[in-house]
Parts: structure tokens; C-alpha cells; sequence
């Protein structure tokens, strides 16, 4: 039972960000290759173990706000079930976890997770109450995990992929928090105190410049790699890729982004737009 309430206060639906990890080999064409399949598996692992013990250190820290809020004191740690101590230890153990099944793997892996660690303590420990900062330490955990899938497998990371990756992160950072900002207005719900310090309009104009920087860089790579590949799937991958966007977007826009992961797990048609963005970017790889 002390297991499973341990394993609810990691969050495991969160887990599904992990998956970025993947992007790079895969766009890469090294991802079935047996080596790199295991490295992926071990970044993966260690990001699974990082995020952990950060959420556990954000719900220990936080966990008197917790309480008097609507629907986080809900969580293990601020319900009771789990106490503050022992999410503390939990937490350390994860972390230092991470950092060891890193470096087993790849001294370049360990760098990445080291990092992803001290901006993610940085924020939990006080930055999440700045506005701006917070929200480069929040898009920087997305971006720290498509660049950990590339350290992990030796594979290159081109500009246009950490542009893509970098925008595509403050794109999502900047959608979470607007979406909360439309709920507080809707409802009226306190939900973090740093949205007070921020405006609709200014979040909107964040939202906004990533999503038209992340399109016009995503579309540029398509076009630019094409006299190096055989075949159009690249560029046939912009039509779902923006497509998805724009249904997301529309989550955003309506408040009910505040958790991606839950936007992703339960819009059918957003997954098989992603589905075939991933398939023909596949395509454009391995075919």
C-alpha cells in the first residue's frame, strides 16, 4: 500500500513527457539499432527517476499551499498518506538514482540530468514564485529531454532541431500556464501564486511568437533536409504536425491545457494526428 501511494505522488501520468527522450535517435534513424535502443531505454529510465523526485520535492516544499487548494490536496503528501519526510528521502534516492544509471551510460547523459536536476530544485526552491524564470525552468524540462535522447546515443544534435525542440518547449510552458490563467478567470480558483505577477495578453503573446517560430522552423528543416533523402515524407510530416498544433492549441485556448499529459491521453484525433506526424516522420527515415 506505502508503494503505491509512493508511486501516485510521482506522478506517473507525467511520465508520458519522457518521451521526448526518443525524438532525436529516432530522427536520427539510429532508434532500432540494438545499442542505441538500450541507451534510450536507460535515458528514459533516468528521466522517469529525475522527474519523480522533483515532483516529490515540489509537493514536499509546497505542501501547505497544497493543502488549501481545490484538487492538489489531493496528492499523496498534502493528503496525509504520504508524510513530507519521507517524500523528502524518496526524493533523494530517485535523484541520485538518475545520476548514477546516467553515468553508467554516458558522461554526456550524466551532464544533461545534472542539469535538468538543478534548474528543476532551483525552481521548486523558490524561482516558481518568477515570472519569466519559471517559466524558461519549466520549458527547459521538455527541452533537457529531447537533447538527453541525442547524449545518449552519440547522435548529433543539428540547429534546427534544438530550435525546434527549444521553441516547441517554451511553446508548451507558455500554453500550460495560459490555460491555467483562463481557468482562474473562469472559475476563480487560486491555482499558483506567480499568475498574478503575469497578464492574459502577455502569456497570449509568448503562446503565440513560439508556436509561429516553432511552425516556420519545423517547416525549414522539412524543406532543407529533403535533397538528402529519397523521398517527400518529410515534408508531407508538416501537414500533421501543424495540424496537431492547432488542436492543441484550441485545448489551450479553451483552459483545458493546464495538464498536457492529460490533453494528450484523452483527445483521440490529437493522438492519431500525432500517430501520423510520428509514422511519416518514420517514413522519411527509414523508408
Amino acid at each position: 500500500m506505502r508503494l503505491r501511494v509512493l508511486i501516485r505522488a510521482c506522478r506517473p501520468r507525467q511520465w508520458t513527457k519522457n518521451i521526448l527522450v526518443l525524438t532525436a535517435p529516432i530522427a536520427a534513424g539510429v532508434a532500432f539499432q540494438p545499442r542505441a535502443a538500450f541507451a534510450m531505454a536507460v535515458a528514459v529510465m533516468a528521466f522517469t527517476l529525475a522527474s519523480s523526485g522533483i515532483y516529490l520535492v515540489n509537493d514536499a516544499v509546497d505542501v501547505v499551499a497544497d493543502r488549501a487548494h481545490a484538487t492538489k490536496r489531493r496528492r499523496p503528501v498534502a493528503s496525509g498518506e504520504l508524510s513530507a519526510r519521507a517524500a523528502w528521502t524518496a526524493a533523494v534516492v530517485l535523484l541520485t538514482g538518475a545520476l548514477v544509471i546516467s553515468a553508467l551510460l554516458t558522461w554526456q547523459l550524466l551532464v544533461v540530468v545534472v542539469i535538468y536536476e538543478l534548474v528543476q530544485l532551483w525552481y521548486c526552491l523558490g524561482m516558481k514564485h518568477e515570472p519569466v524564470i519559471e517559466l524558461t525552468s519549466v520549458a527547459s524540462g521538455f527541452l533537457f529531454r529531447a537533447i538527453a535522447g541525442g547524449a545518449a546515443t552519440h547522435v548529433g544534435l543539428s540547429q534546427w532541431f534544438l530550435v525546434v525542440a527549444g521553441f516547441g518547449s517554451l511553446f508548451m510552458a507558455a500554453g500550460k500556464r495560459y490555460a491555467e490563467m483562463r481557468l482562474v478567470q473562469d472559475t476563480g480558483a487560486a491555482i499558483r501564486p506567480v499568475l498574478r505577477r503575469y497578464t492574459p495578453s502577455y502569456l497570449r503573446f509568448v503562446w503565440t511568437l513560439s508556436a509561429g517560430v516553432l511552425v516556420t522552423s519545423y517547416a525549414l528543416w522539412a524543406f532543407t533536409i529533403r535533397p538528402a533523402t529519397s523521398n517527400e515524407w518529410r515534408i508531407v510530416s508538416i501537414v500533421p504536425f501543424v495540424v496537431a498544433l492547432l488542436r492543441y492549441a484550441v485545448e489551450v485556448d479553451g483552459g483545458a491545457a493546464g495538464e498536457p499529459e492529460e490533453v494528450l491521453l484523452h483527445d483521440r484525433l490529437l493522438l492519431l494526428l500525432g500517430g501520423l506526424w510520428v509514422a511519416c516522420l518514420m517514413g522519411s527515415v527509414y523508408l
